[in-house]
């Protein structure tokens, strides 16, 4: 708000002139006009530093101490998967430590893409999150994905919440009794070694694409639409192996009808210490699919800063990475410059990969 006496011919200068004219005409002094001048002077300079005043609470109320409503974090997959349980899971705790409800909305579809479209085309004040993953942020666009955003510059990726590894399983009558033995068999197996996974694109197959590259293996790769399918042709032996969740894997294995005889993962899970890594037969033979939270780009540093602190300082807490793990992910809360950097040695590392295999995402 403020008033201004304009300069000779205004509005409020031409009414000053027709009051004191009418106070000169009404036999009124000049000593007159001039007080009635320098009260209206007074006014307008109360009126300004009133509002001056009331500026910084006035800007204070608008923008709130952050978060004063509900938050919602895009999942891009649907409900019921192990994305949406780690979600739920770190949006509870996110939801105590703020004082505000982190609700999940559901968003699946195009591989996870539309989902992770909508995070980066959102308001960027704090109130919109998105569960972000490989496939739609590294692995997906080096496929051939068509994506309308920028992976790196259209969001603002907070925190990586984890890692999940993937299990090479096979038959529990499979000869290879271990990781070692199957690579040799595969070696000399002329080409007849085939594996399953989740489909083209998956973590899975990516996975068992570097192992091939990384050992010279010769496996013709059959791809499924989930898991479940490949699993029963896994026992049916129409398959030689599967990479499957390590989690899921463990189950069966207790059923004595498959071995897990591998992780993918950089290190061995603390609840599969007996399980070696890929890695540790076959140098470089990590691949492993990740979670972050993620917001569109442009968001107040202050909110980033509050996020990031709250979100790691959540997963640091027993019960929470007790949790995380249960699900079969490998916390690592890994902040803003971590996380950019990772995403970056995972361009460069699948980027090779995906051009020696030739493949493309029809």
């Amino acid at each position: 708000m403020r008033l201004r006496l304009n300069d000779g011919q205004g509005p409020g200068r031409r009414a000053i002139r027709a009051r004191t004219g009418a106070g000169l005409a009404h036999g009124v002094g000049a000593h007159g006009v001039r007080a009635y001048v320098v009260r209206a002077y007074v006014v307008g300079a109360y009126v300004v530093g009133l509002a001056a005043a009331a500026l910084p609470f006035a800007t204070a109320w608008a923008q709130g101490a952050y978060p004063d409503h509900p938050i919602k974090l895009i999942v891009p997959f649907a409900p019921g998967g192990t994305s949406d349980v780690v979600a739920r899971l770190v949006a509870s705790s996110l939801s105590e430590a703020l004082g505000q409800t982190v609700f999940i909305e559901n968003k699946g579809g195009a591989g996870s893409i539309l989902g992770t479209d909508a995070g980066a085309k959102a308001d960027p004040r704090g109130y919109f999150l998105v569960l972000t993953n490989g496939a739609a942020i590294t692995t997906g666009p080096l496929l051939g994905q068509k994506v309308s955003y920028r992976p790196i510059d259209d969001f603002t990726h907070m925190v990586m919440i984890g890692t999940f590894a993937n299990g090479l399983v096979v038959r529990s009558d499979h000869p290879a009794k271990t990781f070692k033995e199957f690579v040799t068999l595969a070696q000399n197996a002329n080409g007849t070694y085939n594996y399953g996974s989740a489909g083209v694109g998956s973590a899975g197959f990516l996975t068992g694409e570097l192992l091939k590259q990384k050992a010279n293996l010769k496996m013709t790769h059959v791809p499924y639409k989930g898991t479940g399918a490949a699993i029963n042709d896994l026992l049916g032996g129409q398959l030689d192996a599967i990479f499957n969740n390590p989690g899921v894997a463990a189950a069966q294995a207790k059923s004595g009808k498959v071995r897990i005889l591998a992780v993918s993962g950089a290190k061995r899970l603390p609840d599969m210490p007996d399980v070696p890594t890929m890695d540790e037969a076959v140098p470089g033979a990590i691949g492993e699919a990740w979670f972050g939270i993620s917001g569109p780009a442009g968001m107040p540093p202050a909110v980033v800063t509050k996020l990031v602190t709250t979100i790691q300082t959540v997963m640091a807490t027993p019960e929470l990475k007790a949790r995380l793990i249960e699900q079969g992910l490998t916390p690592t809360a890994l902040g803003p410059a971590e996380f950019s950097r990772f995403l970056k040695e995972e361009d460069a590392k699948w980027a090779p990969v995906i051009k020696a295999a030739g493949i493309k995402l029809e």
